[in-house]
């Protein structure tokens, strides 16, 4: 399991004196109890893999806004910062989905409700998304289905 993972992970982090991967996935696991307690469960049971996926994207995305924040402020040490978590935390998901099969699965949908201009934009998506199980970039879907339908 994911969440057995992480633990044994930060463990071996916390041995080799690895500052930022412990600080990392100590901040995941403890979003991890967070999501666990939302979910009306104890604390200390185990997340499922989806579960600790869905928190894993969560602070994937909180740090790739924190980093363009970092970046718009001038101030890139932070910006560094981030960008090392991010690192740490994207070893931890599944392989994105390249831009080809995005298209496929765009084309796919497309097909499948019929092809009636940008007003379909947020259907078309949210098709894509959930045929491709969130292994995608969502802005990259997004791109992607507005140039098809533009």
């Amino acid at each position: 399991m994911l969440h057995a993972q992480l633990k044994g992970d930060m463990k071996a982090a916390l041995k080799a004196r690895e500052e930022v991967r412990l600080t990392t996935l100590r901040g995941l696991l403890s979003a991890c109890t967070n999501e666990l307690v939302t979910l009306k469960r104890k604390p200390d049971e185990v997340l499922e893999d989806d579960s600790v996926l869905t928190v894993i994207r969560r602070a994937v995305k909180q740090r790739k806004d924190s980093i363009e924040q970092f970046e718009k402020g001038g101030r890139s040490d932070l910006a560094d910062k981030e960008k090392e978590e991010l690192t740490i935390l994207e070893a931890y998901l599944p392989a994105q989905a390249s831009r080809e099969e995005i298209e496929a699965a765009v084309d796919k949908a497309l097909a499948s409700i019929g092809d009636d201009g940008p007003s379909k934009t947020g259907i078309v998506v949210g098709i894509v998304m959930k045929e491709l199980l969130g292994n995608a970039d969502g802005a990259l879907v997004k791109e992607i289905v507005s140039t098809k339908l533009s």
